[in-house]
Parts: C-alpha cells; sequence; structure tokens
C-alpha cells in the first residue's frame, strides 16, 4: 500500500510524493526510505526528461532539386534537370575574372587570325590567274567522276553561296554535339563542358563550347534555320574570315553577359544554344540593311522590315531579362544583339 500510494501521488511532473507510513520504528522508516529516495533520483531524471526537456531541434538539411517542382520542370529545351542543378559560389564576383580574361584573348585571338587568313586569302588570289590555266588542261586529262549521287553532291556544293559553304561545317558541328546528347554514358561530360554556368567549376571552355550545343532538336533546328538564312548576306557584309571571328567571338561574349546576369540575379542555371552567336548575326545584318523584309518561320505572310524586327526583339529581351523570365537566356540574346550592332 505504501508504494502504491507513493507511485500514485509522485508519478506526475513536478508533483510532491509522500511515503504513508502506519507506525514503526525509526530503523524501519530509514531503511524504508533508503531505496524510496534512490528510486525518486531515478524516476525524477525520467520524469525530466519525458516532460520537463525538449528533444534537440534537427538539423535542417538544404533540399536539393526536386526534378518535379514547377521551377526545374524538364524541358525540351534544356537537358536532364537533376545533373544541371549547381550551386552558387561562394565569391560570386571573382568567378566572373577569369570569364572576362578568356573573352578578351579569345575574342582578339580570333580576329588576329581572321587577320592572317584574311592576307592569305588575297595572297592566293594573285596567283588565281595561274591556277585558271591549269585546271583547264587538267580536265582535259583528268578522268571524270562517276556515280549519280557524287555528281549530285558537288553540283549542289558548287551551287551554294559562299556564306552557305561557310555555315555548312558550323551546322554539321552542332549536329554532331547534339548526337553527343544522346549518349548516356556522356551526360556528365556534356553537362560539364557544353553547358554554360558561373557556378560550375569548368567556367571558360563552356563559354565557347556551348555555342554549338543543343539538347532539343527543334531548338537546333530553330537556330540552324535562321544562320543559314542570314548566312550570305553576313558573309558578303563582312567576308568569310571576319564572318567567323565575329560569330566565335560572339558566342564568348554573349555567354560572358549571361554570366554577368546570372551573378548580380542570383540565378545560376545553365545555358546553352547557338543563339547568344545567332542574334549577333541577325542584329548585323538588320542594322546594315535596316529597309530589308523578314517574316517569321512559321507565319510567312506577314512580313517586316529587319530595323523594327531588330527592335522589338531587343524590347522582349529586355523585358525578359528584367522580369526573370526563364524559358531563354534573354542575357544571352540581348548580348549577342548590342555587340552584332
Amino acid at each position: 500500500m505504501a508504494w502504491r500510494g507513493w507511485a500514485q501521488r509522485g508519478w506526475g511532473c513536478g508533483q510532491a510524493w509522500t511515503l504513508p507510513v502506519c507506525g514503526g520504528s525509526y530503523e524501519e522508516l530509514t531503511a524504508a526510505l533508503a531505496p524510496s529516495r534512490l528510486l525518486r533520483r531515478r524516476f525524477n531524471f525520467f520524469i525530466q526528461q519525458k516532460c520537463g526537456f525538449r528533444k534537440a531541434p534537427r538539423k535542417v538539411e538544404p533540399r536539393r532539386s526536386d526534378t518535379s517542382s514547377e521551377a526545374y520542370k524538364r524541358s525540351a529545351l534544356i537537358p536532364p534537370v537533376e545533373e544541371t542543378a549547381f550551386y552558387p559560389s561562394p565569391y560570386p564576383i571573382r568567378t566572373l575574372v577569369k570569364p572576362l580574361f578568356f573573352t578578351v584573348g579569345f575574342t582578339g585571338c580570333a580576329f588576329g587570325s581572321a587577320a592572317i587568313w584574311q592576307y592569305e586569302s588575297l595572297k592566293s588570289k594573285v596567283q588565281s590567274y595561274f591556277d585558271g590555266i591549269k585546271a583547264d588542261w587538267l580536265d582535259s586529262i583528268r578522268p571524270q567522276k562517276e556515280g549519280d549521287f557524287r555528281k549530285e553532291i558537288n553540283k549542289w556544293w558548287n551551287n551554294l553561296s559562299d556564306g552557305q559553304r561557310t555555315v555548312t561545317g558550323i551546322i554539321a558541328a552542332n549536329v554532331f554535339v547534339f548526337c553527343l546528347w544522346r549518349v548516356p554514358s556522356l551526360q556528365r561530360t556534356m553537362i560539364r563542358y557544353f553547358t554554360s554556368s558561373p557556378a560550375s567549376k569548368v567556367l571558360c571552355s563552356p563559354m565557347l563550347l556551348s555555342t554549338f550545343s543543343h539538347f532539343s532538336l527543334f531548338h537546333m533546328a530553330a537556330n540552324m534555320y535562321v544562320l543559314w538564312s542570314f548566312s550570305s548576306s553576313i558573309v558578303n557584309i563582312l567576308g568569310q574570315e571576319q564572318f567567323m571571328a565575329v560569330y566565335l567571338s560572339a558566342g564568348v561574349i554573349s555567354t560572358f553577359v549571361s554570366y554577368v546576369c546570372k551573378v548580380a540575379t542570383g540565378r545560376y542555371g545553365p545555358s546553352l544554344g547557338a543563339s547568344g552567336a545567332i542574334m549577333t548575326v541577325l542584329a548585323a545584318v538588320c542594322t546594315k540593311i535596316p529597309e530589308g523584309r523578314l517574316a517569321i518561320i512559321f507565319l510567312p505572310m506577314f512580313t517586316f522590315t529587319a530595323g523594327n524586327a531588330l527592335k522589338a526583339i531587343i524590347a522582349m529581351d529586355t523585358a525578359g531579362m528584367i522580369l526573370g523570365w526563364k524559358f531563354f537566356d534573354h542575357a544571352a540574346h540581348l548580348g549577342g544583339a548590342l555587340f552584332g550592332m
């Protein structure tokens, strides 16, 4: 009865406990209290753990990007999201130093190489007269090429303009990289070197390689169609050598502008595609020939001047960069357009 009465009174948190004693000597009372005090200490410690102390808060680990969330829905224009979730760099301003030097150095080398290439081209034209004489003599003794397919290829190639021949190599490179994206074992390599992001460990080489990278067939087809359409005009304006220098430099410069915008806004999503370089080609042609007539791919019945088209594109990309639209890399588009102008 004594133990039951203590347990009933003392089980609550912070309540006093009593031990009813119905007679007995001092020794019996001491003997009865000794184990009870020991038990009281043990039970009070248990009670404090149950009722008095709180558990330490669990550390909240940073959540990784969820591929099922609305902010990172898988799109046909970007590579798999789970592989492209980068974390921001602890020194975002310092990450722009290497891309800045790479942009300046690559642009200088591109235009320097174009100047040497142009000089060699002019030098070869001096000997064109003698080459023409030799060609007439060689055609008379050279065996004719056999095969209808080969003749058709040669005929098609000879009918192309200088600009179309120049961009054929660029289109072939884009198609080759697009095929590499379809190899599962190369996914990590493609994401590291063929997508550009200031939060990536590799900063400089993707500024150029991402210009030839497309994850979506529609994205690549649209860009290559625009490049093919404006190839003749831009090569006639700049020349083959200067066009290559401008195109490659435009890809690097537009990516650097994208880096600056991402660091300023804290959005470190990866980018890829030739849109920045193609915007340079489009802006250069529209600035040089503002009265030219253009049309949309899917709406050829609506035409507008090249000058108005350039203004509309710049306005749209500026609004997209300010409002934070994520469907396109509007900063790269705007940087490419300004460089082309």
